[in-house]
């Protein structure tokens, strides 16, 4: 059962997921019939820790609560800088034992420079799961998640997600009603549909090409007509075969996946900005019918259409 909760406070940590963790371990709310929890915010030597906002934090304590916490979680940090050697043995220690260890964003690092990740299923923030991926190859990163719990490793993807993760963490201590509960006390969804895929700015990585860009910009002027590899070699005035390795030798992905790429980040756009329906904005981008729209929708960004203009759609001002 979780009782005794621990947070490794790192240079760098940001304030919004520290927040997060004192306001779902860290306030006493037992007189409303929920959990309470021994919380303690650590450092290595109990004093100081620069924030990423400027400021400074004293937690008081230093490493000790580590070594009897149920739960130990480490938020983001300045992931340039070595970690000490004491903070990476604590974490090693604790998972040994059998607590659950946790990070929020990219406190997953940390838990891969202690080797916690090898051989698991993990994220972090959609901005640094390449490197994390780069910096330990034995990790299995999945970049589409806002959270992976695998055994007693428990990983979070940034900021807000840090509440999903919290929230799924209580979840399988204390049971759903409580779980429930603790949402709706900070006001907060239950369970947030669809991954981080649908928070990343775009489906793909920006294209510049030399020979191939008036293509690319004539295409993007008409998505909403239906273009296919070979009328886009045709306007290249190339043969298919030649115009795809081209294509794909410049930007980094084959022409498909561009242009489904671009066709959903233009919806995307307008299930923000405009009141067309579903069905509309499947022909003005080109997918044809609310169906392909939806399919090509839940494979790249884990939700609908109509799920991500409830979470996004611009407010009147």
């Amino acid at each position: 059962m979780l009782r005794n909760v621990a947070v490794i406070l790192l240079p760098g940590t940001t304030v919004f997921e520290l927040g997060v963790l004192c306001e779902m371990f860290g306030s006493d709310r037992t007189a409303e019939g929920f959990p309470g929890y021994n919380f303690a915010v650590c450092t290595v030597d109990g004093g100081p820790v620069q924030t990423e906002s400027g400021f400074g934090i004293t937690p008081g304590h230093d490493l000790a609560p580590v070594e009897d916490a149920d739960l130990v979680a480490i938020g983001p940090y300045d992931i340039d800088r070595d970690l000490p050697e004491a903070v990476l043995a604590a974490l090693r220690r604790a998972h040994e034992r059998g607590a659950r260890v946790m990070s929020v964003c990219t406190g997953a690092f940390a838990l891969g420079a202690a080797g916690l990740l090898d051989g698991r299923c993990c994220t972090t923030h959609w901005r640094y799961t390449e490197r994390l991926a780069q910096r330990f190859p034995a990790a299995k990163v999945d970049p589409g998640v806002l959270y992976v719990s695998d055994g007693r490793i428990l990983t979070s993807a940034g900021t807000a997600a840090a509440l999903d993760a919290g929230l799924h963490l209580v979840r399988q201590e204390h049971g759903s009603v409580v779980a429930t509960m603790l949402a709706r006390r900070m006001v907060v969804p239950p369970h947030r549909e669809g991954g981080q895929a649908q928070f990343i700015e775009s489906p793909v990585r920006a294209v510049e090409c030399e020979t191939l860009q008036p293509v690319l910009t004539l295409v993007l002027e008409t998505l909403d007509q239906p273009h296919t590899v070979e009328t886009m070699a045709e306007l290249a005035h190339m043969a298919p075969r030649t115009f795809a390795r081209k294509f794909r030798a410049e930007t980094g992905v084959t022409p498909h996946d561009w242009l489904t790429g671009q066709r959903l980040l233009l919806a995307r756009q307008l299930l923000e900005d405009s009141p067309l329906g579903v069905d509309a904005i499947a022909e003005r981008t080109g997918f044809g019918s609310a169906a392909t729209l939806r399919h090509h929708f839940s494979h790249r960004l884990s939700t609908t259409p109509q799920a991500y203009r409830g979470t996004f759609k611009s407010l009147p001002v």
